[in-house]
């Protein structure tokens, strides 16, 4: 299993938003993360915008391709996009950090 961990930059005047739209997210948007690989999928949010993204799958790459193949999450990008600072959008602009320690 790959744990995968990313960092993006949300908008300081759309944190609370973003909270909100997260604590709603749409049944088949988390339908499609499941049946697309994704599993343990966290996101932390610092008070400076500062998100921190983790999730565990057996290829992120296979996993971002199955995420990027569905109508939903085509949906969802479009209406997150401007939550963020980064031009790219948000599943784009997932780039996975270097593991250097994990304790089994």
């Amino acid at each position: 299993m790959q744990r995968v961990c990313f960092l993006l930059k949300v908008r300081a005047d759309r944190q609370d938003e973003y909270r909100r739209r997260h604590a709603e997210v749409w049944p088949e948007m988390l339908a499609a993360l499941s049946d697309s690989g994704w599993h343990n999928y966290s996101l932390f949010l610092r008070e400076d915008g500062l998100l921190v993204g983790y999730l565990e799958t057996e290829d992120f790459d296979a996993a971002r391709e199955a995420m990027a193949a569905t109508e939903v999450n085509g949906r969802w990008q479009r209406e997150m996009a401007e939550f963020f600072e980064q031009p790219e959008a948000p599943d784009e602009a997932m780039v996975p950090l270097t593991e250097v320690f994990h304790l089994a």
